[in-house]
């Protein structure tokens, strides 16, 4: 008999939605056959079996939410059993901000196929400790040092249950500084907050949303962060446009103000590589290419496709690519690679006809751009009063990585790319 486990379908997955069955027991799979449908935080993908066996029990039933990662969901009688995850078939976001922190491809189902591998390290000082996600996360919010604590999962893992039970037997203290400073604050209710019972109707947090709140409320907390914001006139970037929209029609390719500001950005990275870094406990990773991440709005949220160095890349190349994967990414069908492992992000909120903001960084990139409406205003001229079509864009910064003046290089960097578009097309 074989236990198939609840998979971790992402890095950063901890419990997911059981959507769907494709087996019930008495059912014989072989290798390859889709057995069941796991939605996640970011994706639904289907799960296959490995190998050949008999389902013997179904444990969790379809449509169940919150299942915990490495909960025994089936079990199967023969020598099979393990089940994989097969190319995702849709997903949700988390901001660019999912977003999401982009971290690397997900990593196999957890399973007994799985078992032998060992659990992926922590890092820093903790990158000898084996412990499912879920365990470091109870673990931080309890003040509890890893370390300290035996693990009873496979290759010796620390799961939820080994933490759970360091907590509760009070020992493993990382110290108090960090417990209280690891202790979740706590939320009043809005009835305790003087709204009235029934005077509102509550939505339920999906896991898209539960994972941007997370995300987002621990960049913002943990990150410290500064903006710099500067004017771009885009009187020429527009008239270029025309002209080189003119050019691609007859091959179906139009492009945007984005795109234009998507390889700009590129360039300006290349440019300043030190604005192009992620920050590390090992040091500051300097990343060669620029993988710009661009922020989609989907039902719900939102998901930061990748433009995969966009530096190398023509306009007509990122203005495709990005069509491609905003339309993949509202239909929920991108890929986990699609989406996740960026440098950079750009966010523009210019067609609701914001002038300027400031978004969240987007762990673990160095840096994000927020890109504000081209709108028409007053501006000096050699001493005399014109009118342009000015751009506010914002550069919020990891001050562990890009320091003010590293940002203010950047934004040099990119103002005359946009200002003088041709300098990008050379």
């Amino acid at each position: 008999m074989t236990d198939i486990l609840m998979p971790a379908l992402s890095p950063t997955m901890e419990e997911g939605v059981l959507a769907k069955w494709h087996v019930k027991v008495g059912d014989t799979v072989s290798a390859g056959d889709v057995i069941a449908e796991i939605e996640t935080d970011k994706a639904t993908m289907e799960v296959e079996a490995v190998d050949e066996g008999e389902v013997l029990e179904i444990l969790v039933a379809e449509g169940s939410e919150g299942v915990k990662v490495n909960t025994v969901i089936a079990r199967l009688k023969g020598e099979g059993g393990a089940a994989a995850p097969k190319a995702p078939k849709a997903e949700p976001a988390a901001p660019a901000a999912d977003a999401g922190k982009a971290t690397p491809a997900p990593a196999p189902a957890a399973g007994p196929s799985t078992a032998s591998r060992s659990p992926s390290p922590l890092r820093g000082e903790e990158k000898r400790v084996f412990a499912s996600p879920l365990a470091r996360r109870i673990a931080r919010d309890a003040g509890l040092d890893l370390s300290a604590i035996k693990g009873t999962g496979p290759r010796g893992r620390i799961v939820r249950a080994d933490v759970e039970a360091a907590a509760k037997g009070g020992g493993a203290k990382a110290g108090s500084a960090a417990a209280a400073s690891a202790e979740p604050r706590k939320v009043q209710s809005l009835e305790q907050m003087g709204i009235a019972p029934g005077s509102y109707d509550l939505v339920p947090l999906d896991g898209m949303r539960k994972a941007i709140a997370r995300r987002m409320t621990e960049s913002f907390r943990d990150v410290p962060h500064f903006p710099l914001s500067i004017d771009c006139e885009l009187d020429a970037l527009l008239a270029a446009r025309t002209k080189i929209n003119a050019v691609l029609e007859s091959q179906g390719v139009k492009i945007s103000v984005n795109d234009m500001v998507i390889k700009a950005a590129a360039l300006a990275l290349k440019a300043v590589p030190e604005a192009n870094a992620s920050y590390t406990p090992e040091g500051l990773a300097m990343h060669h290419h620029a993988d710009i991440a661009m922020a989609v709005a989907i039902d719900g949220g939102l998901i930061t496709p990748i433009i995969r160095q966009a530096e190398l890349k023509s306009l007509a190349q990122i203005a495709t690519e990005a069509k491609d994967l905003a339309k993949r990414a509202r239909e929920r069908k991108l890929k986990p690679e699609e989406f996740q492992g960026g440098t950079f992000s750009v966010s523009n909120l210019g067609m609701f006809g914001i002038k300027s903001f400031a978004s969240i960084i987007n762990e673990p990139q160095g840096a994000i751009m927020s890109v504000g409406a081209g709108e028409q205003r007053p501006v000096v001229k050699n001493g005399q009063l014109a009118v342009a079509t000015v751009m506010t864009v914002t550069l919020t910064c990891d001050h562990r990585v890009v320091d003010g003046a590293v940002g203010a290089r950047f934004l040099q960097a990119f103002k005359p790319l946009i200002e003088d578009p041709i300098t990008m097309l050379a």
